[in-house]
């Protein structure tokens, strides 16, 4: 099966029962067995196949049952081993998380049979089990469920993978800078200054910013201010604040400062930005 790209999404498998395998020029292919999940971190387009050499067929070709407005049953094929997967998306907004996505590999894989994984087998138990059944609030604990399943890959990598301790995953870790960082995402309004930024965490002025540009790969106020983009891209999605407001929680000295600024970074206007979420809330309630 086929299956097309979803931008903004993390899209996940569950295998409950048999086998398969997992295929892209991305990520190569991956076989997949019972109790295995599979993280596709940036929503690319990929196949599910029963073997390397089986023939692809398009997902939205295929027959549906509809369970619920977000989950449906499909079953075609035959003639081979039978396998069960469970399948989804999960869409994350927030920028801190977004940040963190954009820094993970083309998938992730966490085995029931990796050691200290056992709690995987039990949530695994819980999807199916509410996935057969749906029973009432079935579908807010299989999306609770996906949640967590999703949070637990990602940390899974964090602890296992060595390139997550390089770069910006690496900085995080660091006591002074991982600091700083978590200072900048909590308080993006306060008018940080590297000096600022540098007493905060015990460093000196210059110490501070040689060591977050060789951990980081940037400048601090470079990292502040595409943080601050990042909060307002969030602010236009979710909120009815001005654009004056906006600028001037993020010490711009005029909305058409913030204007130009936010173009630059971002490559569209905060109006082009807002009517996007706008219409995109749209089209989701009338689907």
């Amino acid at each position: 099966m086929d299956l097309p790209a979803m931008p903004g999404c993390l899209l996940f498998h569950v295998v409950t029962d048999g086998e398969c395998w997992v295929e892209s020029p991305k990520i190569g292919r991956k076989k997949l067995k019972t109790g295995d999940f599979a993280l596709i971190p940036h929503g690319r387009g990929h196949c599910l196949k029963s073997g390397p050499k089986a023939e692809v067929v398009d997902l939205f070709d295929q027959p549906r049952e509809m369970v619920s407005p977000r989950y449906e049953l499909m079953k075609f094929g035959g003639g081979g081993k039978e396998c069960r997967l469970i399948c989804g998306a999960v869409r994350v907004e927030d920028p801190a998380a977004l940040g963190l996505i954009e820094a993970l590999p083309e998938m992730i894989l966490m085995r029931t049979d990796t050691p200290g994984n056992e709690w995987l087998i039990g949530m695994i138990r819980l999807m199916i089990a509410e996935a057969r059944e749906m029973r009432p609030g079935g579908d807010t604990v299989i999306t609770r469920v996906s949640d967590i399943l999703v949070v637990q890959a990602i940390r899974h990598w964090l602890e296992h993978d060595s390139l997550a301790r390089t770069g910006w995953l690496g900085a995080l870790r660091d006591a002074q800078v991982g600091k700083a960082i978590a200072l900048v995402h909590r308080y993006p309004t306060r008018p940080w200054s590297v000096r600022d930024l540098a007493e905060s965490v015990g460093l000196s002025r210059s110490a501070f910013a040689s060591r977050f540009m060789e951990l980081v790969g940037e400048p601090p106020m470079r990292y502040v201010r595409q943080w601050r983009f990042r909060v307002a891209v969030n602010w236009l999605r979710e909120t009815d604040q001005s654009l004056a407001e906006m600028a001037e929680k993020l010490d711009y000295q005029s909305e058409a400062a913030f204007n130009r600024a936010f173009k630059t970074f971002t490559g569209k206007t905060p109006g082009m930005v807002r009517r996007e979420a706008r219409k995109s809330v749209s089209l989701r309630a009338t689907a």
